[in-house]
């Protein structure tokens, strides 16, 4: 969760503070994603980078651009509550349609988390343009969809490692679209923050994700990820002076406690 905050943060900085385009952002974040996997790949025998597939890479992709080009016109609170409004639906609904059953204290732990998390967001809303929020929805549904997939893996770096290779496909295929257009536009800090929010935040912490994903249900790993904006506030507040409220604190008990009765009670 540390890593999705993360991840959040460079987006926002590269966006704000740089001149980097978010389709040049996604390219950067992607491909050095998958290069430093690979990296990783060559210290084990043999290759790993089979084991992705071309829906968990079209989920990925998906959800990397969309979340990119979502938060250019959109501030960081509104789009993280559309972001993980979605990723709960997705997931969510996903396990009721596969048979989990959300028991009386799971249904109130899952409330007071969002209860926590509209409080925490509700001072920063401001209505973004439909097409924004459109796009962000679909982030979400591609991320909880990644989410879904990874519950079937059987090693988390080598099924992330095939899955952002074969991202480099549609990275590809975006580039020469942004170069038609002639939006390629980057800087040496944008450069670097795509680098750390590839390299770092989203390969291995998406490595650790998948690794994990397995040994949790659905709606446990849908609820999880609403901490998410938790540490983001807190990562605002050390690396971008955004103030910390008694408001926020109390917001983030309620989250945190939320889940901890989602994951208790399952």
């Amino acid at each position: 969760m540390l890593a999705f905050a993360a991840n959040s943060l460079l987006c926002r900085m590269a966006l704000v503070e740089s001149a980097t385009s978010p389709g040049m952002f996604t390219a950067i974040r992607l491909a050095s994603g998958a290069l430093l996997l690979l990296l990783l790949a060559q210290r084990k025998p043999g290759s790993v980078t089979h084991q992705g597939s071309w829906k968990g890479a079209g989920a990925l992709f998906v959800y990397a651009a969309a979340f990119s080009f979502a938060y250019v016109s959109m501030t960081t609170g509104t789009g993280a509550l559309l972001l993980f409004g979605a990723v709960q639906l997705t997931m969510i609904g996903y396990g009721w349609l596969r048979g989990e059953q959300l028991r009386g204290w799971q249904i109130a732990g899952l409330l007071m988390a969002l209860s926590g998390l509209v409080v925490l967001l509700l001072p920063g809303i401001s209505p973004p343009p439909l097409t924004s929020a459109f796009i962000m929805l679909v982030a979400g549904i591609a991320w909880g969809t990644y989410s879904i997939l990874g519950k079937g893996a059987v090693s988390g770096l080598a099924v992330t490692t095939g899955n952002f290779v074969y991202s480099l496909v549609f990275v590809a295929a975006l580039l020469a679209v942004i170069l038609a257009l002639g939006d390629a536009q980057w800087d040496l800090k944008g450069v670097l923050l795509g680098v750390g929010s590839g390299a770092i935040a989203s390969a291995l912490g998406y490595a650790v994700w998948y690794y994990v994903l397995p040994y949790l249900s659905s709606t446990n790993a849908a609820t999880i990820q609403l901490s998410v904006p938790v540490f983001a506030v807190l990562a605002g507040w050390l690396f971008l002076g955004e103030p910390i409220t008694a408001q926020i604190v109390l917001s983030s008990v309620a989250i945190l406690s939320g889940i901890a009765v989602v994951i208790r009670r399952h």
